[in-house]
């Protein structure tokens, strides 16, 4: 029996739900720990991811322009300008400017979820892709959430250098909403539930290797052993 698309949703969503220590940064950042490289390297990627997911969510709502998936991509194209707009004052709290941001070169492994959301923008069914964004995004804003307030209790960040965390950190219950009722007209069946759930997938996999790329430019130190348990 096919689920409701709440269901499917809500299934989804927790199957994909990412393991305490797959991210290997977010940690640190919430510890403290991360050094500021770490965190304008992190300002410099995104700018590149959010120039490209706007411009892959307006080409999905391009593709179904006459049905309700087209007013939800071009939803979250308009929230990846306001984004856009907000990680400037990141940026700039990490010593960064716009040609600076320019200038740093894209890492593979923090570019591999822009380069798939690009994929999926030409190829992608898109019922089974706003099941697998809207599957992800609770992620996503979690991690958002962690670093938004570890930039202001250990990093000295101001309320407008964190905006662009506070932005997608904010639930957004409408959003998921509009999801349900793209999916309801839409209809669902078991292979797009299938594709949904290979997208999510994929997507969970490369927003995990964007943090742990970032993790790995500055490995945590390892960790000493306690001299009190060696063996006689």
């Amino acid at each position: 029996m096919t689920p409701t698309p709440r269901d499917a949703l809500l299934t989804i969503r927790r199957e994909l739900a990412p393991a305490e220590r797959d991210n290997r940064l977010v940690p640190r950042i919430e510890q403290g720990v991360a050094p500021r490289a770490v965190l304008a390297e992190l300002a410099a990627q995104q700018y590149r991811i959010i120039r490209s997911d706007r411009r892959s969510f307006l080409l999905l709502a391009t593709r179904c322009a006459d049905s309700p998936a087209g007013g939800y991509f071009a939803r979250l194209a308009e929230g990846e300008s306001a984004a856009l707009g907000a990680l400037t004052a990141f940026a700039a709290g990490c010593g960064l400017d716009q040609a600076a941001l320019r200038a740093r070169e894209p890492l593979a492994g923090c570019q591999a979820y822009p380069a798939q959301m690009a994929w999926l923008a030409l190829n992608g069914e898109p019922g089974a892709v706003v099941l697998a964004l809207a599957a992800n995004f609770a992620a996503w804003g979690g991690y958002c959430a962690i670093t938004a307030r570890a930039l202001r209790r250990h990093y000295g960040f101001t309320d407008a250098a964190c905006a662009f965390f506070d932005f997608f950190a904010t639930p957004a219950p409408e959003l998921d909403d509009e999801a349900v009722q793209v999916l309801a007209a839409d209809g669902l069946d078991g292979p797009k539930l299938a594709e949904a759930r290979r997208h999510g997938r994929l997507l969970q996999e490369y927003e995990l290797m964007f943090w742990n790329t970032l993790a790995d430019l500055h490995p945590a130190p390892a960790q000493q052993p306690d001299p009190g348990l060696g063996l006689a």
